[in-house]
């Protein structure tokens, strides 16, 4: 098999050739960093790599499957994981030049479970500063590789880059209020936010903590799934942690999509947005109609004041991560962050009582709407594939941010689990995506809606041309 060949293949695929010792997790591993030597430069979605423990968890997984020690799909895979994971003797920064030195003595959970499921990590991928909405100005930001005059998504943009462009099989990202699935829309890759509490967020750099969510970032729903499978469960250093059992995520795969609920809201999700997005959200409705789903009109509750509060709360509860540093090295920080935090400095408390009871009452009317379906049916985002040039000013223009996180935001004031699928392109030949959400901790099903998508359809099988 060429190299070709070689650096777009899924993750489980890729997996299964390793484990069957048709390929070597080692010579995997160097195809990938040979790629990321040749095309990384221009695209700049590494923070760094790190090539002396990648090629040694390599040699070891190859060793362990030659002996018959199998540790699951993920063992001998190379992934990347975004730069605020906690990886021990390596510098981990947050986007941050303020943590430019920061050297963990321990992996943060999601890493050393990586490791213990046997993948192999390349290396820590770029992110905007403090995982918010804009890359530190000394910070050269990730390149889409679809397009250069395009968005690569915040904040997870590295992890997006990357993978899309064949730099890893997959990675992890975070959303607090869309950075898993704007990634993943602007790079055409399956991503997948789990529940809040589904993944420890031990040994990760916090943005907001009742915002933030851990998770992957991949070329297919069942890939997701296995990667989510690998990081999943309850976690003695972050009792925030849910105690649930974690699910096998694959095992229901093959049941598609024949008989679930698919609700849509049609108004909310088609008033405002621009054509492909309108024109994917109608294509990805007739697939769930022909694949066997049952289509349900329902009444979205309305998010306008929850995508407002999101603003203060996050910039509270950032607030308090930066209490330390800031102001006393405002110095050191982006216009972005430190606006945000500025926001968060200026809230009463009467105004945080007010929005943690809104963000409750709003919480409990979505969860109230999914007694009647299973699976909600929205767009990623509003705008599809936006050019680099109408997202300069994301970071500090509020409308600007309102209006990108109309369908993301929402459900990390819930808490609630989504995946985001490929399911067309612009005119221009960029990817235009959609969202189901699900229960708390439905993420099975999640997977189950996105692979029967995906057996249907080839939207995630198409890759730029790098």
């Amino acid at each position: 098999m060429s190299n070709n060949d070689l650096h777009y293949l899924e993750l489980l695929e890729v997996g299964r050739l390793i484990q069957s010792r048709e390929l070597s997790s080692v010579e995997v591993t160097k195809a990938q960093f040979a790629r990321i030597d040749q095309l990384d430069g221009a695209l700049k979605s590494y923070v760094r790599t790190m090539n002396d423990s990648a090629l040694a968890e390599a040699a070891r997984a190859d060793a362990e499957i030659a002996k018959g020690e199998l540790r699951g799909p993920l063992q001998g895979v190379p992934v990347g994981v975004k730069d605020l994971c906690w990886t021990q003797g390596v510098p981990t920064a947050a986007g941050m030049t303020l943590y430019k030195d920061f050297v963990p003595t321990e992996d943060g959970t999601v890493v050393r479970k990586l490791r213990e499921a046997g993948a192999v990590i390349l290396g820590k991928l770029q992110l905007t500063e403090s995982a918010y909405a804009d890359h530190h100005p000394s910070v050269s930001p990730p390149v889409n590789p679809w397009n250069a005059a395009h968005w690569p998504g915040v904040s997870s943009s590295g992890s997006g880059v990357a993978t899309a462009a064949g730099l890893c099989y997959g990675s992890l990202g975070t959303d607090t209020g869309g950075s898993i699935r704007f990634p993943s829309a602007a790079n055409g890759l399956t991503g997948l936010k789990p529940t809040w509490g589904r993944v420890s967020r031990y040994g990760a750099f916090e943005l907001a903590a009742t915002l933030d969510h851990i998770g992957p970032m991949t070329r297919s729903a069942a890939d997701a799934g296995a990667m989510l499978g690998a990081i999943a469960g309850a976690d003695a250093k972050d009792p925030t942690a849910s105690l649930l059992p974690v699910p096998d995520y694959l095992a229901d795969m093959a049941k598609g999509l024949a008989g679930l609920r698919v609700g849509i809201d049609t108004r909310w999700a088609t008033e405002g947005v621009d054509a492909p997005t309108r024109a994917v959200f109608d294509a990805a409705v007739a697939a769930v109609k022909s694949l066997g789903g049952e289509v349900r009109e329902v009444r979205f509750p309305d998010p306008t004041q929850a995508i407002e509060d999101w603003f203060p709360l996050c910039g509270m509860e950032a607030a308090v991560v930066h209490e330390e540093t800031y102001p006393s090295r405002k110095d050191m920080y982006g216009p972005a962050v430190a606006g945000l935090v500025e926001l968060g400095l200026a809230q009463r408390g009467v105004d945080y009582q007010k929005i943690v009871l809104r963000r409750h009452d709003f919480s409990g009317k979505v969860r109230a709407m999914f007694q009647d379906i299973d699976l909600l049916l929205i767009p990623a985002t509003g705008i599809a594939s936006p050019t680099m040039e109408r997202m300069a000013q994301m970071g500090v223009d509020a409308d600007l941010m309102a209006a990108m996180l109309r369908y993301t935001c929402p459900f990390d004031m819930t808490g609630s689990p989504t995946i985001t699928l490929p399911g067309g392109f612009t005119p221009a030949g960029m990817p235009v995506a959609f969202q189901f959400v699900a229960r708390h901790f439905d993420e099975a099903l999640l997977v189950r809606a996105g692979a029967a998508f995906q057996q249907a359809t080839d939207w995630h099988r198409k890759h730029p041309a790098v």
